[in-house]
């Protein structure tokens, strides 16, 4: 007998034991010998790795036996009560759109595009080549790697007449790290920070770390009322409003070069920042607007951006660009938190920019992205005809799905999860109490074959919440 037979007695006796109570005694060897055509010293091996399994023990002269679960006592960790002192409140929970799924679901709770959309071997290439290069073997600058600076600061300054240097470029180890130094260095502990309302939930949970009061002023897929940014800034003194005017997550709408305008001159009148995230420059559908920071010359702007989503989850690396004394006292705060950033990261970053091969999958991206949306609204359209789309997505990932009044929004996205469709609930967008129960749905997501399919169980369960 060879080694597979050894393989398939163990299978099937693995099997045997899951069904069986502890203490239940085996078949013997020559019954097992003979219910398998095995050889006796085939037996003994597979008895011999079911119990390096730890799922058998054999008592000599008595029989084999399926083996009973050690008797563990829990450890006890009460001493840390008296060290830690009281609970710190704890920040918002993480959306449906950060957890993992049941196997098979359809992923449209997401918050980045899959891997048929990442431009995977030129990440892969150019990994293998900066693994060669003294970049592994070396430290970085605290502000980053000076090549990858300089890209930073020529795709934010394109056309512009005030471009920014390459030491405006501070490399950061993904933007969601990178918020809370900009937070920090621009609001305070404890300060007044203006937000859309909805608006990104991680800029939700940095803030939140750090005790900043949140003002939100309403919002459209065209952007905030300039009225009611200026109000927000007089009534709360806030000198800081954060923003996505690209391609606004959730809501996919972008600001107009009239609203940016209108928006900057608010700003300069209350002496305030800007944080302007650029999270989805490289999603563009049809046209993405100019960044609001490519014509700052005064440095109101300071801009961030990610790469992490257009490269690959595992590369993270973005940039924050900024001017003046902001500058140093985000580079000063950046340093204290994390010293560098991976120079191995950011030379992998910085070969898959420059390069041919990313210029060309940039070229093709906006067609993809458009098949995409286009058929996940046409499903929504005829499958959920209870919701609605807030707004047509211009660029990003996401579709913004206004569901009927009295629908609970986390109800109907465990609900659709319990049914293979992964959602995530709009609560979490929304700095104060949500104006409706909403889904943000990603059409970046894998299979998109099956959005219909999707599209026609969340309509199932939208009814059974009205039925109910």
């Amino acid at each position: 007998m060879n080694e597979s037979s050894t393989d398939r007695i163990v299978a099937g006796l693995r099997a045997w034991i899951a069904q069986s109570a502890p203490g239940t005694r085996l078949p013997s060897s020559r019954a097992l010998a003979a219910e398998y055509g095995a050889s006796p010293v085939t037996v003994q091996r597979a008895m011999h790795t079911l119990t390096g399994l730890g799922l058998i023990d054999t008592k000599p002269g008595v029989g084999t036996f399926v083996r009973r679960p050690p008797v563990t006592h829990p450890a006890d960790y009460s001493w840390q009560t008296g060290a830690l002192g009281p609970a710190i409140p704890a920040p918002q929970a993480l959306p449906e759109s950060q957890r993992d799924v049941v196997p098979g679901s359809i992923e449209l709770h997401s918050g980045y595009p899959c891997p048929a959309l990442l431009p995977g071997p030129i990440v892969q290439a150019a990994s293998v080549r900066a693994a060669r290069t003294h970049h592994a073997l070396t430290r970085a600058p605290a502000a980053g790697v000076p090549e990858l600076q300089a890209w930073f600061a020529a795709e934010v300054s394109a056309g512009s007449a005030a471009p920014h240097a390459a030491r405006d470029a501070i490399i950061v180890p993904g933007t969601q790290n990178a918020l809370g130094s900009v937070f920090r260095a621009l609001v305070g502990q404890g300060g007044a920070l203006v937000i859309e309302s909805p608006s990104y939930w991680g800029a939700l949970l940095a803030a939140a770390q750090l005790g900043i009061t949140l003002v939100p002023i309403a919002t459209t897929p065209a952007g905030p009322d300039p009225a009611e940014l200026d109000r927000a800034l007089r009534d709360s003194g806030a000198r800081a409003f954060y923003a996505q005017p690209t391609f606004a997550n959730p809501l996919g709408g972008s600001w107009s070069p009239e609203r940016g305008r209108a928006i900057l001159a608010t700003l300069r009148e209350h002496g305030a920042f800007l944080i302007e995230d650029d999270w989805a420059r490289d999603f563009a559908i049809d046209h993405a607007p100019a960044p609001l920071a490519r014509d700052d010359a005064e440095g109101r702007v300071v801009y961030v951006r990610s790469l992490t989503k257009s490269l690959s989850p595992a590369i993270r690396i973005g940039a924050v660009v900024a001017r003046g004394p902001a500058r140093d006292r985000i580079l000063a705060d950046r340093a204290a938190d994390s010293m560098y950033v991976s120079p191995l990261l950011q030379a992998t970053a910085l070969d898959v920019v420059t390069s041919s091969g990313w210029r060309s999958h940039l070229r093709a991206l906006p067609e993809q992205l458009r098949g995409r949306r286009d058929l996940l609204l046409a499903s929504l359209a005829k499958h959920t005809p209870s919701a609605h789309v807030a707004a047509l997505p211009q660029g990003g990932l996401n579709v913004w799905l206004r569901l009927p009044d009295g629908v609970d929004a986390r109800a109907t996205a465990r609900a659709c999860a319990s049914s293979g469709v992964a959602l995530a609930a709009g609560d979490a967008w929304f700095p104060t109490e949500p104006s409706g129960p909403y889904l943000r749905l990603n059409f970046a997501g894998p299979e998109p074959e099956r959005f219909p399919e999707a599209a026609a169980i969340l309509e199932g369960v939208l009814q059974d919440q009205l039925r109910g």
